[in-house]
């Protein structure tokens, strides 16, 4: 079909673009995305579509799955009552057809659609929606961090089927957020009861798990999944979504991601034709312009939402020795540390210019949340870090260059991060040495990450600091699970019954109001005023920001990319 490549073409023209010079002197054109310009055409059915996979998923249960590596397989396996359309950063239908909201906003009534059938062909029902709510998300055994957003301060939303295609939300009071948290994963009630009525729940749909047994609603099903190789991806023949003359979407019928850790191998694989799409780092772009393959576009989508920042382990349930903790709960001390960050240096160092430093838990991508000068800032300097520590009581009793507490113990301390991301090593080991000028002895440990994550969140919570990052979310709220002191991600101290400190206390009031206030401009100043006490207590030292950058090949069509995914990807369609 010529005319839907001429048509591709003309919309890449036209999209503004600048050069950006790479540190080799070598020009390449980044695109810059307009969101009110995406125009999907009429694409056409078929094709394999390879792209990355940066590790194995830690486990194949939606309701579960904490990290990226397990999200990125399941994230289009499943689907929600809503989903956000990223042209309009609004929420719409997905699974719901339409809704209704009572006058004082608290009784939701959303109609299904009577269209979609699982992956195995069953029918979907008010039942699926039901079961996934009140018996997976809302039991207090399954250790799922959606549980999170979808609590109106602390309370559970009632949810009940009014018949077989209708469901009612009664919320405990307005909550602002609703229908972005109904985008939370619905589950299938006929393969997965048993599992939550047994106990084996937290166990069912594991890595070893038959892809055929993880039945979703979303245009994907798992065909293969091959430890340490790739995910194969087929289309859910039982989809609902069609184009507007009645052909099945996705456009693609069969998609393969390839497990690869290392982002330099990666790349290679970019290069040799082996994937169609890649995330760059800003190193990447000087590779890329050496590449000088003009079938190869690069876009610009601006500063990632994504969050890299180092973290001290305050947990009293951790196996962290007793004068650590000590340590780490304390703010000076904290404050010590994120002054001996040279964030300017790391955002050149690392990211060849491409970012900037950061000292707040959301990026200039959550505007208006984000607002410059709006939070503390923590300039790098040594001498002030130094200060900062002999006045907590730490000096080199011994002389041997190493700073002792009160009681004699060296200020040493192991900081961990996910082998193989060559940023956050570089970073740890920049971190390593600033510290080491001013008395601190870091032992820096990459490891697995799925090694990692399990440290992070499960008993006995072995590590005492880690380089990690989170991904952004649209709605403050979304980071309730991180930022209030009950949640599974709230990672210095996880799922406290009640507050450790004051701060977290008023931040966990803070989160509740944002949740309910209905008016905007209230809202924004609400979770701005979270942000400020958060980047004043620096439980987690935020590092830097940088762009995110992504390198296509020119066969794949009705690509439109955002920092916060790809708006309709199931009309990406390809060309040979």
């Amino acid at each position: 079909m010529p005319y839907l490549t001429a048509l591709a073409v003309i919309f890449l023209a036209l999209m503004p673009f600048h050069f950006l010079k790479s540190p080799s002197g070598e020009s390449i054109k980044l695109i810059e995305v307009k969101p009110e310009e995406f125009n999907p055409a009429l694409g056409k059915e078929g094709g394999t579509l390879y792209f990355i996979l940066n590790g194995d998923p830690k486990t194949l249960n939606p309701a579960l799955a904490q990290e990226t590596t397990s999200t990125a397989v399941l994230g289009e396996v499943f689907s929600g009552l809503t989903r956000i359309d990223l042209k309009t950063m609004k929420p719409v239908p997905d699974l719901a057809q339409r809704w209704e909201v009572s006058p004082d906003g608290r009784i939701w009534t959303f109609y299904l659609r009577k269209d979609v059938r699982w992956s195995d062909g069953e029918p979907f029902t008010a039942d699926d929606v039901v079961f996934t709510f009140n018996d997976v998300y809302y039991n207090d055994s399954i250790p799922s961090s959606t549980r999170d957003i979808l609590t109106v301060k602390g309370k559970k939303i009632k949810v009940e089927k009014v018949d077989r295609y209708t469901v009612r939300f009664t919320l405990p009071q307005p909550f602002a957020p609703f229908l972005n948290a109904l985008s939370a994963e619905i589950l299938p009630e006929h393969r997965l009861r048993k599992h939550v009525e047994d106990g084996t729940f937290n166990t069912a749909w594991n890595v070893g798990t038959h892809p055929s047994r993880i039945v979703g609603t979303g245009p994907w099903v798992i065909k293969e999944y091959v430890k340490g190789q790739r995910v194969v991806f087929e289309r859910n023949p039982y989809y609902y979504e069609r184009d507007k003359e009645g052909r099945r979407l996705p456009y693609i019928k069969r998609k393969v991601g390839i497990i690869v850790s290392e982002p330099d191998t990666a790349l290679l694989k970019f290069k040799n034709k082996e994937v169609d799409y890649i995330g760059l780092r800003a190193q990447d772009i000087q590779f890329v312009a050496r590449m000088k393959n003009p079938r190869i576009r690069v876009y610009d989508l601006g500063p990632t939402p994504s969050t890299t920042f180092l973290v001290f382990n305050q947990n009293p349930r951790s196996k962290v020795p007793p004068y650590k903790l000590r340590w780490f709960q304390n703010k000076l001390f904290r404050k010590a540390i994120s002054h001996a960050i040279d964030r300017e240096g790391i955002s050149y160092l690392v990211y060849n210019g491409l970012a900037q430093p950061l000292y707040t838990p959301i990026t200039p991508a959550n505007r208006p949340y984000y607002r410059e000068g709006l939070y503390p800032t923590y300039e790098y300097n040594l001498e002030k870090a130094k200060e900062i520590l002999k006045s907590l009581g730490f000096e080199d009793r011994d002389g041997d260059g190493v700073l002792e507490d009160s009681e004699g113990k060296d200020l040493k301390f192991t900081l961990i991060t996910n082998a193989g991301n060559k940023e956050r090593e570089t970073i740890g080991n920049i971190i390593k040495e600033d510290l080491k000028k001013i008395g601190i002895e870091v032992h820096f440990q990459p490891i697995d990450f799925n090694s990692l994550v399990s440290r992070l969140t499960s008993p006995p919570y072995d590590w005492e600091a880690v380089i990690i990052g989170l991904t952004g979310s649209m709605d403050p709220h979304f980071g309730r699970n991180v930022w209030h002191s009950s949640g599974q991600l709230h990672m210095w101290n996880p799922a406290q019954k009640e507050p450790m400190t004051e701060w977290e206390k008023r931040v966990d009031e803070l989160f509740d109001k944002g949740a309910t206030e209905i008016d905007f401009e209230k809202r924004v100043k609400i979770y701005q005023e979270a942000y400020r006490i958060i980047s004043e207590e620096q439980p987690m030292i935020y590092i830097a920001t940088p762009k995110s950058l992504l390198a296509t090949y020119d066969r794949i069509q009705n690509l439109f990319p955002t920092v916060w995914g790809w708006y309709e990807e199931n009309r990406l369609f390809l060309m040979e």
